[in-house]
């Protein structure tokens, strides 16, 4: 029995479901960015929990919409994973000393941002053999 869905179309259908969650998160991190610098009160809180200070509340959002954009941008979609699994490391460990919060969703986005930069790996260089042979 033949799949209907040949390879060059799991192809196409995983460089799309890549495309879409992508956007989503790069939406999602762009307005979590925003909110940090708007001031809300809730955000400066959340930051007064976390101890470094208020430019630690700046930089984050910085560094959360940089990583967004760079997700869009074709050529550098591998660098914004990477920036974004860092920025899910810092949330891990800000949830779990200074917030007691859910840790969960961090360890979650953190492994979607490093199947994107899996995926787009060739982007940084990083080229894996699938030749299983050894030579002695």
């Amino acid at each position: 029995m033949t799949s209907f869905i040949t390879s060059p179309d799991k192809a196409g259908a995983r460089r799309i479901a890549f495309w879409v969650l992508r956007i989503l998160l790069a939406l999602a991190f762009i307005g979590a960015g925003i909110f940090k610098l708007s001031g809300n009160p809730a955000a400066i809180e959340e930051f007064a929990h976390v101890g470094l200070g208020q430019w630690f509340r700046y930089f984050t959002a910085a560094v959360e919409i940089a990583g967004a954009v760079l997700l869009l941008l074709p050529r550098t979609i591998a660098l914004g994973a990477l920036l974004m699994g860092t920025i899910c490391v810092g949330a891990f460990f800000a949830q779990l000393f200074a917030l007691q919060g859910d840790v969960f969703h961090t360890i979650v986005l953190g492994a979607i941002f490093v199947a994107i930069a899996w995926y787009y790996r060739s982007q940084l260089g990083i080229h894996v053999s699938t030749d299983r042979t050894r030579t002695s």
